[in-house]
């Protein structure tokens, strides 16, 4: 398929003249009152005592509730495997870091709210705080959850091939520790919700508006929690979200908190986070430490890796954690050909803020380790970087590919790309320029990262957590499944209702696109709406915006709705023309006779029959223009017993160069130029594929060069946006060359693949790459993130 279109976003002209649908700009339910949350301030502490009673006396108050009405009315929350952790959307016993609920003042308006909620009184005994995981994993380390008797929530091996034999035969053992530091998501709208709880004795209702874009997933979890069936449930998401980046699609704790605030003050509740709670205590990536070797013959062939991750989760496994540890389980061994792999994954609780999604999440950790240990491999062989990478590549011929994990990519030509990138960077001129500059004493390099984009997620990933003993047979869980509902009414509007919920991204846009293309529409004629309402959306438990799944899935799904509308008007349409419906097509905006377009009937004129004339049509036909289609490829399986997954439907590719140079006295890095080169499959919006890119970059950017969520030893977070830098425009005016290459999917209806986060797992890896590579002759390695100049002053003067 080529390019649908390059026309203006379909949603720009309402954003951009404050006509958007944000939850804050909504009033879904009259008289609703508003929330503050009382938040702790230590990292690790019993709750000796709670007194709500000036709270709950304070004018203008209608309810406070605390650990005693969080833990009489609900249940732990549902976690992704069975680990004695329990977790609820506030402290109950005690907390386990900074900023965790405690208690919530419901009142008439949030000034009166949160003065009421400073007279909320909590005594607290103090406990030792442990934030680095690997100290958490030691004997000596306080615990979290006594029940558990450790702080490793998941401790998983999994071996494919014989790598002890591997590493034994060997020419050359390299090994790396790196440290990839967790960083946030910071969109500009921060969390909202909107809940009711109507507390019927014969059967109690919730139901919850919020900006949260992954909302069935939600269901059971919050089902779970609240103790009432799905039915009792109804989840609703506004057409507007101020972004997300992933944060709003883990579990969202307040959802459950506001509903049970609104049982006890039997009005509804909005709750509306402040940008201070998010940084301190909504979510963020995972921080990850990482120990990673590799067997390389004599020829500079990769023959095995040998990895173990310890990955910081935070106070609790809070679902879907640990998915990060595992989304990329099926693209472990990256763009190369390395057949024999040993994989030790354990997830970790801390006295840290609990983590969730980022964008990429699972990618960006696990190409730090993997394209620093190429870097270190190519220099123990004496080869250039690039040339060691293209020597262990894919051979185009060999897609589909089958990893030793379990992954089957299903297209690329990984060596095109490559030769694309050098093409473009003129590379070998640029490492020329590079040496004669380090000649004069300057200090500048250039970075290589190559990396496989896994798009269309298969969430069977998540049990690969539990041994494949313990997981029941028959109760598996998999699928990369989305829906999409088209409906056509008398005048030939075809309406679309979206199984995802945007953050921006366009999917609006492309779906009127896809839908127009597929029917030879008008795209006017087309109108899709993107708010989401769990009552009427049809759904499955996969359904949602994440992990890149909208190009390769949904709009699967609109091509196979589509075709089915398109079946049912040709019926219609050969009714009037009187003939059979094999002998017509459609054709800009008509429905007319395969080689005789004189013969034709609008298409309006055909959807008219079936609602105005319905007998009409031949007997057993169905009077309707309405279909629920939902798009499930038969490649997304549950984890094997052999601990194998197929853990996304499409991988994509991406190639970057970064070039970077230091100054030698103030240690400000510039980056002087970036190179990337993308293979996403089929393009389907040239303007908002370009839009991800960028996006995705710049967000790698601040995780690279600025962003970290930074703990003192007593879990006390010391970032806020005084020292936490988001890149803005001033700092992403680097030099971008971008380009690409398409292999379709032979595994979605259109070939196309996710594009929106493969850069922000191949950036921050390049650009450690250039630093090093900038002050290799000064002895420097890097092994963690991000990197700035009080960070190369301290390495560089490490052994002063």
């Amino acid at each position: 398929m080529n390019p649908v279109s390059t026309m203006a976003r379909l949603e720009d002209a309402r954003l951009v003249t404050g006509k958007g649908a944000f939850l804050d700009d909504l009033d879904p339910l009259p008289g609703t009152l508003v929330a503050a949350v009382v938040r702790s301030p230590h990292a690790h502490a019993s709750i000796t005592s709670i007194d709500l009673t000036r709270a709950r006396a304070h004018p203008g108050v209608a309810a406070v509730i605390g650990p005693e009405e969080v833990a009489a009315a609900l249940s732990p929350f549902p976690l992704s495997l069975r680990a004695p952790m329990d977790y609820y959307p506030t402290g109950t016993d005690k907390v386990r870091y900074v900023g965790e609920p405690v208690a919530v003042v419901v009142a008439t308006d949030r000034y009166t709210a949160e003065d009421a909620a400073e007279l909320v009184d909590i005594a607290y005994d103090l406990h030792p705080v442990v934030v680095d995981a690997l100290e958490a994993t030691t004997a000596e380390a306080p615990l979290l959850h006594e029940n558990a008797g450790t702080n490793v929530a998941s401790d998983r091996t999994f071996v494919f091939g014989d790598v002890d034999d591997a590493f034994a035969g060997a020419e050359h053992i390299v090994e790396g520790d790196y440290y990839f530091p967790r960083y946030s998501s910071t969109p500009m709208e921060c969390y909202s919700v909107v809940a009711t709880w109507i507390d019927d004795p014969e059967r109690p209702e919730v139901e919850i508006w919020s900006n949260f874009h992954g909302p069935f997933s939600m269901v059971p979890v919050l089902c779970g929690a609240l103790g009432v069936t799905t039915s009792q449930l109804r989840l609703h998401v506004p057409a507007d979200n101020g972004g997300s980046f992933g944060i709003k699609s883990g579990i969202y704790p307040y959802m459950a908190l506001m509903a049970l605030a609104s049982r006890h003050a039997q009005r509804p509740v909005r709750w509306s986070e402040d940008r201070s709670e998010h940084l301190l205590s909504s979510s963020s990536g995972s921080d990850r430490h990482m120990k990673v070797r590799a067997a390389v013959d004599a020829d500079g062939i990769i023959e095995a890796i040998d990895i173990d991750f310890v990955e910081n989760v935070g106070a609790y496994l809070r679902p879907p954690e640990p998915a990060t540890l595992y989304r990329c389980f099926g693209n472990m061994t990256g763009a190369y050909r390395i057949d024999t792999v040993r994989l030790r994954s354990r997830a970790v609780v801390t006295n840290k803020c609990p983590t969730g999604l980022n964008r990429g999440f699972g990618g960006q950790q696990l190409y730090f380790a993997l394209e620093r240990i190429m870097d270190t491999a190519a220099r123990t062989v004496g080869m250039d970087r690039l040339d060691f990478r293209k020597r262990n590549l894919i051979y185009a011929d060999a897609f589909p590919y089958a990893t030793p994990t379990g992954g089957v990519y299903d297209s690329g030509d990984y060596q095109r790309a490559v030769e694309l990138l050098e093409e473009r960077s003129d590379y070998l001129a640029l490492l020329a320029r590079q040496e004669e500059a380090r000649s004069r004493g300057e200090l500048v390099g250039t970075g290589v990262a190559l990396i496989v984009e896994p798009s269309g997620t298969n969430i069977g990933y998540v049990g690969l957590a539990t041994p494949a003993e313990n997981r029941p047979p028959g109760r598996g869980k998999s699928g990369s499944t989305e829906h999409v509902h088209l409906s056509v009414d008398p005048q030939g509007i075809v309406g679309i209702t979206l199984g995802t919920v945007p953050q921006g991204q366009g999917h609006a846009t492309v779906a009127r696109q896809v839908v127009a293309k597929e029917l030879d529409l008008p795209e006017e004629q087309v109108v899709p709406t993107v708010e989401m309402d769990t009552a009427t959306t049809a759904w499955t438990i996969t359904s949602g915006s994440y992990s890149s799944r909208f190009s390769p899935l949904l709009t699967s799904a609109l091509v196979d709705a589509s075709r089915e509308i398109a079946h049912r008007i040709k019926k219609a349409a050969a009714v009037i023309l009187g003939t059979t419906p094999d002998l017509l097509e459609l054709h800009q905006g008509t429905v007319r006779v395969v080689g005789d377009p004189d013969k034709a009937v609008l298409f309006r004129h055909a959807a008219g029959l079936i609602h105005w004339d319905p007998g009409r049509l031949p007997d057993g036909e169905q009077a309707t223009l309405e279909v629920d289609i939902a798009f499930t490829p038969p490649q997304a399986k549950a984890p094997s017993r052999t601990d194998q997954v197929n853990s996304s439907l499409c991988y994509g590719f991406v190639a970057d160069l970064v070039s970077v140079r230091i100054d030698p006295e103030t240690l400000d890095i510039t980056i002087e130029d970036v190179v990337s080169i993308h293979d996403p499959g089929t393009i389907l919006n040239p303007t908002l594929f370009e839009g991800q890119v960028h996006g995705a970059m710049v967000q790698a950017l601040g995780g690279a060069m600025y962003e970290e969520m930074a703990y003192s030893d007593a879990g006390q977070p010391v970032s806020t946006f005084m020292d936490y830098l988001i890149p803005t425009t001033a700092e992403s005016m680097f030099p971008l060359t971008m380009a690409h290459i398409e292999t379709p999917s032979p595994m979605t209806r259109l070939g196309a693949k996710g594009a929106g986060e493969g850069a922000s797992m191949s950036f921050p890896v390049a650009f450690a790459n250039a630093v090093e590579d900038a002050l290799r002759h000064r002895g420097v390695r890097i092994d963690s993130l991000p990197l700035h100049p009080n960070v190369l002053h301290d390495l560089l003067h490490l052994n002063d």
